[in-house]
């Protein structure tokens, strides 16, 4: 019997490493064909050691157009991303709060709205949100890509809504004997406690926003405020060469945020999405 349990927990761990490699395996490639010539890339090989290593891929990459660095171009994303993450924990955390905590005329018809908002493509409302924005004077420019997520954002309200389901309400009428307002119950007691579900929000919402690549492509018309998703499309011209290296290094570059949040944050986004209520 033990040898049978060791057998497959062997298997069991082999097919794991085997399906975790054929995930992460693009990944690979795109960091590994960052040291490879256009040549070599367009060959289509499958091998992950470059023949030619050439690491001035990213000495070409990082050069950027027309004078703009992507160190600029890097400068905008970590700008539009960290102010509308910070709009976005801010927002859903103040609405989710309302809606879970709070007793008012219409709760659920308003509850009902803001759950169908999930249901809308955001192809349904991208020619009338643009048009608002062009006749109000703020295309081109940040405001379109940022002032969104300050008024809350319906997937994460409803998950912090699951989240404060299991913090007592006996802290709130604890916290209004000592006289908190709505607003101190909310800062003093419910933020705090609400941390594992504000960090999942902070690293899935900073994931989507740096990824975005639609919203700058609409709202952005100078070179020097692009985003490095546009920026990176950049390389890919059809009317010359396609610098495919150089592509791909500063795709592996823009990862690096990515992971260095999802590194540090790892912990919590696990607590955030498995917590069902407070822990004894």
């Amino acid at each position: 019997m033990r040898e049978k349990k060791i057998v497959k927990k062997t298997l069991y761990h082999i097919l794991v490493l085997l399906f975790g490699f054929v995930m992460i395996y693009p990944v690979l490639w795109m960091i590994s064909g960052s040291f490879k010539d256009n040549s070599e890339i367009l060959r289509g090989t499958l091998s992950l050691i470059p023949v030619d290593f050439k690491s001035s891929n990213y000495h070409t990459g990082w050069k950027g157009f027309g004078g703009t660095t992507f160190a600029t171009f890097f400068k905008n994303s970590i700008f539009v991303t960290t102010v509308a993450t910070f709009g976005t924990v801010l927002s859903s955390s103040l609405v989710a709060y309302s809606f879970s905590r709070i007793k008012f005329k219409g709760r659920n018809l308003w509850f009902t709205f803001m759950l169908a908002t999930m249901m809308l493509p955001g192809q349904v409302i991208m020619i009338p949100q643009y048009l608002i924005y062009y006749r109000l004077g703020l295309v081109p420019g940040y405001v379109p890509l940022i002032l969104p997520y300050f008024c809350g954002q319906a997937f994460f309200i409803y998950q912090m809504m699951q989240f404060m389901q299991g913090i007592p309400r006996e802290l709130d009428e604890a916290a209004k004997i000592d006289g908190c307002s709505k607003y101190g119950i909310y800062s003093r007691i419910v933020l705090p406690l609400l941390k594992p579900a504000i960090v999942t929000t902070i690293i899935i919402q900073f994931y989507w926003k740096w990824d975005d690549y639609m919203g700058p492509l609409l709202y952005l018309s100078r070179p020097q405020s692009y985003t490095a998703s546009i920026a990176i499309k950049l390389f890919a011209d059809s009317a010359s060469v396609t610098d495919y290296g150089a592509m791909f290094a500063m795709s592996t570059l823009s990862l690096v945020p990515v992971f260095l949040i999802f590194l540090f944050f790892n912990k919590y986004l696990v607590e955030g999405i498995g917590t069902s209520g407070l822990k004894g």
